[in-house]
C-alpha cells in the first residue's frame, strides 16, 4: 500500500531482533532467578544440616549454594560487560 502511495516507509524497529531479545531476556531472568533460588537453598539447607549435626549434608549443601551464587555472580558480570561493550 506504501508503494502505491509513493511514500517512503522506513524499518525502525528491526521486529526479528527485537523477539529475540526479548525472548532471550526472559528465558535468561527466569534461569537466573531459579540459579538464585538455588543459592539460597543451599546456604539455607547448609545451616540447617550443620544445626543437626550433619557435616557432610552441610557441606554437600554449601558447595551447591556457592556454586550457583558464582554462576549468578558471573550472569550478572557478563551483563554488564556486554552491555558497556556496545
Amino acid at each position: 500500500m506504501a508503494a502505491v502511495l509513493g511514500l517512503i516507509v522506513a524499518e525502525i524497529v528491526q521486529v526479528g531482533d527485537l523477539v529475540q531479545t526479548i525472548v532471550a531476556s526472559v528465558f535468561g531472568g527466569i534461569a537466573l532467578t531459579l540459579v538464585y533460588s538455588l543459592a539460597i537453598w543451599g546456604f539455607g539447607r547448609s545451616i540447617e544440616h550443620n544445626r543437626q549435626g550433619r557435616s557432610l549434608a552441610a557441606g554437600s549443601a554449601a558447595v551447591v549454594g556457592v556454586v550457583a551464587a558464582l554462576v549468578v555472580f558471573a550472569a550478572v558480570v557478563l551483563g554488564i560487560v556486554v552491555m558497556a561493550s556496545k
